[in-house]
């Protein structure tokens, strides 16, 4: 029996998230100052104030979840986890749990990895969508066929559960997927408001950069296996981990295979840490058996 911690990504934000923990816990309140120093400009203002529309900029966004949940995890009086994974983003949450990165140096890396992203959907219109009720195996055919027939990009992006598979790619590419995965009998395949195609070809631009800060950082070795997106398999190497870490940006989460992956490696009870209940619900969707909590 094995208790593991998940953090969650990108779509978990909400305005006022760590609000109460920074006005009632004085290392939350520590954190989050020297979180502003950081990143240059009051983060922490935009997230116990700001509108739905200005945490949804990515660069706000992503370190806006990865404090919630860090800084959340750092105030938890806890045993430590047994295993860790982050969805997406969630993976540097992870990795500060797991003590391979310092928060301050994972902050950075989040910072740099947000920027990145945004000027890599600046330069090409892009998209995701939700595709429901169709076999991953199907998504994956139409997908391949699109962008043999047309050069369009699209790819499954985040394998989140069973029935639940997002694809991302370009405008075109979407809005053609989703006629076909319909087509052949998605319930639903529903365009997502989100700035770019996360986890597609499209972010290579974004991959150099990334690439350089996370080979310039300190990573140590961890206290236990993270469950990492490109793969789904536990990793403790440092360098596989970094490695892992740059080829998300283009590849897919494979978030049901982690899951599955830890259920199989005797997890029985999965936290969630950080804002929303989102991995709550899709780990139930992987396997009922588990225990499923949240702490936000």
């Amino acid at each position: 029996m094995k208790h593991a911690y998940v953090f969650p990504g990108q779509g978990s934000q909400f305005s006022g998230m760590g609000k109460e923990l920074y006005e009632t816990n004085g290392l939350a309140k520590e954190l989050f100052e020297q979180a502003d120093a950081i990143a240059g400009f009051r983060i922490s203002d935009i997230m116990f104030a700001g509108t739905d529309e200005d945490l949804k900029q990515t660069r706000v966004t992503q370190p806006a979840i990865f404090l919630h949940s860090v800084i959340r995890f750092k105030t938890m009086d806890s045993t430590l986890p047994d295993m860790v994974a982050g969805h997406s983003l969630g993976e540097f949450s992870a990795l500060v749990a797991n003590k391979t990165l310092l928060f301050e140096d994972a902050l950075q890396l989040v910072i740099i990895r947000a920027q990145a992203m945004q000027k890599a959907c600046e330069l090409q219109p892009s998209s995701m969508a939700a595709v429901l009720a169709l076999d991953d195996v199907k998504v994956e055919e139409i997908c391949a066929a699109i962008q043999q027939e047309t050069g369009e990009i699209v790819v499954p992006a985040n394998y989140n559960c069973p029935g639940q598979l997002v694809i991302s790619g370009s405008v075109k590419g979407i809005e053609i997927a989703c006629r076909r995965m319909k087509e052949a009998g998605a319930k639903r395949a529903l365009v997502l408001p989100v700035s770019g195609a996360f986890h597609s070809p499209l972010m290579e631009p974004a991959k150099a950069e990334l690439a350089a800060a996370i080979e310039a950082a300190s990573f140590g070795n961890p206290s236990c296996p993270v469950y990492q997106n490109v793969t789904g398999l536990p990793v403790t190497d440092p360098a596989v981990i970094k490695k892992n870490l740059v080829d998300q940006l283009t590849g897919a989460v494979r978030w049901t295979q982690s899951v599955q992956r830890m259920i199989a490696d005797e997890a029985t009870r999965f936290t969630e840490v950080g804002p929303g209940k989102v991995l709550q619900g899709l780990i139930a969707k992987i396997d009922k058996t588990v225990a499923t909590e949240g702490v936000g």
